[in-house]
């Protein structure tokens, strides 16, 4: 997310919290709209202690059998969101607070989560390793692939390559050596 986007949405919400609170106090007015705020806080918090400790539990069984706790680890994270957004004063941040502490709207926020921010930020971090896009055939560019790709021979070797549009297949090699018997002489 960019700087400027989390601004806007850091001064947005506050906004739109007053200006709703404003709206309720007028409807029913303040002492009922101060009671809300503050029932919706302590039940949440009481939502957020009873959820925390069944996610515990599950990271417990699920480090107990060997197997990583990602999604519970995930609902953890919306947990303490959860009780950021229910200890903020307002009916707005309550309501999305309630979102991230039921089990039942965590699920989907969980998968989106999964889906468009860590799936994304693991490839980028890997270079494609996740979803087994590696580039695995040499160096990109070298010229190795091919050869591992036209059945592992040299061009003109009579091993099975085909050197059909292949342009370094008519460059020829020429070496040179020089052989010493053991008297010394040299043989080209």
């Amino acid at each position: 997310m960019r700087p400027r986007t989390l601004l806007a949405l850091l001064l947005v919400v506050p906004l739109v919290d007053a200006l709703f609170l404003i709206v309720v106090a007028t409807r029913l007015g303040w002492p009922v709209t101060v009671a809300l705020v503050v029932l919706t806080a302590v039940l949440g918090m009481l939502l957020l202690r009873a959820e925390g400790r069944t996610t515990l539990a599950r990271v417990q069984r699920k480090l107990a059998r060997g197997s990583p706790p990602t999604d519970e680890l995930l609902d953890g994270g919306l947990l303490i969101a959860a009780g950021a957004f229910l200890l903020t004063p307002g009916l707005v941040t309550d309501a999305v607070g309630f979102l991230f502490a039921l089990p039942l709207s965590r699920v989907p926020i969980r998968m989106a989560i999964k889906k468009y921010v860590v799936v994304p930020y693991v490839e980028r971090e890997t270079d494609g390793f996740l979803s087994g896009s590696v580039y695995v055939g040499g160096f990109p560019g070298d010229g190795e692939a091919d050869w591992f790709t036209a059945g592992g021979g040299f061009a003109g070797g009579g091993s099975g390559a085909s050197t059909e549009g292949d342009d370094d297949a008519d460059d020829v090699v020429d070496v040179d050596f020089t052989v010493e018997d053991e008297d010394g002489t040299r043989t080209d």
